[in-house]
């Protein structure tokens, strides 16, 4: 078992899971794009300058280009962008456990066209990974959500699919911290003219939003996403994925820290099913056709 993959992928889903607490508190104070926009000039800005310190530099190729822009739109664009605006009018809580499909999704895409094949024991891992999603989201998704924030949501973890099989094409070629501020560079030049055009530009200036605009920006928005990079160059995007199972459980336990929502026994039973899920998957064997995408070592 590559403990080493375990331990990026349980940091990586504590500090992705926690965006979703943050951007709520953000979105309070400032229009959602807006916040996005300048979160993304600075930790990308960030990002370039420690990269091009490092010796990193933007020698890309058109291919690599063209996956590094399609990432940044995907991800940060339209993936952030719907998560920001649906919380507005969802709970956190909805937000997560959209979020928490994405396993499946990649798994299925994989499987139907880039001829990668799962083992039967990962294929119990992440039905596992669902039914644990299920247990924690039930009775909230009975009870009822705003239909605009659930369809926004969608679209995003659908573009979310889409960037996490894009990240090994955009990350060959080991300038990792460069790729990542390039990306996120790209959610910057594209979100601010929806900004300009969508939205009105008033901000509440509270110790509240600098609070959580400095920790979203630095915390899920820069040290996540060059984890998830390495994580998905190591072990590939279908295992990579499967770390997104626990953002229910631990989407919902931060937001009941942080902001008081509710946290009962079926949370704890649903992420004792996915940690058994996301085991198995691991453990697992991920069997690919030529051609596909294999686990980087």
């Amino acid at each position: 078992m590559d403990w080493r993959a375990i331990g990026m992928g349980l940091a990586f889903v504590v500090m992705w899971s926690s965006a979703f607490t943050s951007a709520k508190i953000a979105v309070e104070y400032a229009p959602p794009f807006l916040i996005l926009a300048v979160r993304f000039f600075v930790s990308g800005g960030i990002a370039v300058a420690v990269a091009w310190a490092l010796g990193q530099r933007a020698a890309l190729t058109r291919m690599q280009w063209g996956a590094v822009i399609l990432f940044g739109l995907c991800q940060n664009t339209i993936y952030l962008g719907a998560n920001f605006v649906a919380v507005q009018w969802i709970d956190v809580s909805i937000a997560v456990v959209i979020a928490s499909l994405l396993p499946l999704l990649v798994a299925g895409f994989s499987a139907a066209f880039l001829g990668e094949r799962l083992a039967r024991v990962a294929l119990l891992g992440l039905v596992a990974g669902l039914i644990g999603s299920l247990v924690i989201m039930g009775d909230r998704i009975s009870a009822g959500a705003d239909i605009r924030g659930v369809a926004v949501c969608l679209v995003g973890v659908v573009a979310l699919m889409i960037a996490t099989l894009l990240v090994r094409g955009a990350s060959t070629g080991g300038n990792v911290l460069m790729i990542v501020g390039l990306q996120m560079l790209v959610g910057a030049v594209t979100l601010l003219p929806l900004s300009l055009v969508l939205e009105t530009w008033v901000v509440e200036w509270t110790w509240q939003l600098a609070a959580a605009f400095t920790y979203t920006t630095l915390i899920p928005g820069l040290t996540a996403t060059v984890t998830w990079f390495l994580l998905v160059k190591r072990i590939g995007p279908t295992r990579a994925a499967t770390f997104h199972f626990l953002n229910p459980f631990l989407g919902v336990a931060i937001a009941a820290v942080v902001l008081g929502e509710v946290l009962s026994l079926r949370d704890i039973a649903g992420v004792a099913i996915i940690m058994a899920g996301i085991l198995m998957v691991q453990l697992s064997a991920v069997k690919g056709t030529e051609g596909a995408p294999q686990p980087s070592r």
